[in-house]
């Protein structure tokens, strides 16, 4: 083992032997409190889970604690993933919600909250090469005529796919791994690991999608490693992105859009190509750029058309203006060590 690498491990180690479980969301999802005090019922079942869901009254609280374990192993073709039908739950205008895996547990079905649900907790869930391209996100997060998610935390799961090219599917063998779209709002995203994914956060579900200028999302403290894009893609609203680890990313990392504002503070980036940029809109996006560690590897290009600009310079185009919650960004050197330690499922919540 390189002694660097020896490094980075032990550091890794010592901080997840000091950390403590966490007590709640911090950022614009900080209201979420899920199912609460609850006593948490068992299901080991996509369809255990659901009949729990429609049972419930959709107020009050529910906690969910999901015991179900898929053997990934058992998925011999990733390119055969996107032709069979999507397997969804779907949590549709209810609210005081919780899903939290159990340690060991695994799923093969994606998560939607959608409509007028609010106050919804996804934890320590480990979900991975979903069943259904583009109709399959990991985790949705979607407005419709009956209203629009809100108060929504979405903390220490494990989310990944393949980036392997699949005939026919082009880039939505496997969708999103974290998406928000039409008008969901109050949402922290916080501690999760998502790897192996081609488009790994979509917030804004398009460019005529006005419904998103009001949208607050943090994310924080998350590890998005071996990927290609969309961390997030920043369409109208504002994000407050803090203490995130970038690594590997192919074709472009946090890219804001349409007007869109990013504070982009105390993250660590290394072997991404086109970290902080705007680019595939009419509109071009605005960022503050704040103690952001740029490590080695760090490549910038032009889209193959259309205006873009890139933070190659990593100064600031536009002032955020105060987040309005407390919260504390830890040095940006620092990042790499605590996101391997502490970020996705079966990290005991470690923070």
């Amino acid at each position: 083992m390189k002694a660097s690498t020896l490094k980075l491990t032990l550091a890794a180690a010592a901080i997840l032997a000091s950390t403590q479980a966490m007590a709640g969301p911090i950022g614009y999802g900080a209201a979420t409190t899920g199912g609460g005090s609850k006593a948490a019922v068992n299901v080991a079942t996509l369809a255990d889970m659901a009949a729990k869901i429609k049972a419930y009254s959709g107020s009050g609280g529910l906690v969910l604690n999901y015991t179900g374990k898929f053997d990934f192993a058992s998925v011999k073709d990733v390119c055969a993933q996107w032709k069979k039908p999507a397997q969804t739950l779907e949590i549709k205008n209810k609210s005081d919600i919780t899903i939290r895996g159990s340690a060991d547990s695994s799923a093969n079905f994606g998560i939607r909250i959608v409509g007028d649900s609010s106050n919804v907790i996804v934890q320590n869930m480990t979900i991975g090469l979903l069943q259904g391209g583009e109709d399959a996100d990991s985790i949705s997060i979607e407005g419709t005529s009956s209203g629009k998610p809100s108060k929504i935390w979405v903390d220490h799961n494990t989310i990944f796919a393949s980036i392997k090219s699949c005939p026919g599917a082009g880039d939505a063998s496997f969708d999103g791994g974290i998406d928000m779209k039409k008008g969901a709002n109050h949402i922290t995203v916080s501690y999760n690991y998502v790897y192996n994914y081609q488009k790994v956060a979509l917030n804004g579900f398009s460019d005529k999608d006005t419904l998103n200028a009001g949208s607050l999302t943090t994310y924080h403290n998350n590890r998005f490693e071996n990927v290609k894009s969309r961390l997030p893609l920043l369409r109208y609203g504002k994000a407050h992105l803090f203490n995130n680890y970038f690594g590997n990313v192919d074709t472009s990392g946090i890219n804001v859009r349409m007007g869109a504002m990013a504070l982009v503070e105390a993250n660590y980036f290394e072997n991404v190509r086109n970290p902080v940029t705007s680019r595939d809109s009419t509109k071009l996006g605005y960022w503050d750029l704040r103690d952001n560690f740029v490590g080695g590897g760090i490549t910038w290009g032009a889209p193959d058309s259309g205006i873009y600009a890139n933070a190659t310079d990593w100064k600031t185009s536009k002032a955020y203006g105060p987040t309005g919650y407390t919260y504390t960004a830890s040095a940006a050197a620092g990042v790499k060590a605590k996101a391997i330690a502490t970020a996705g499922a079966r990290t005991s919540l470690a923070q």
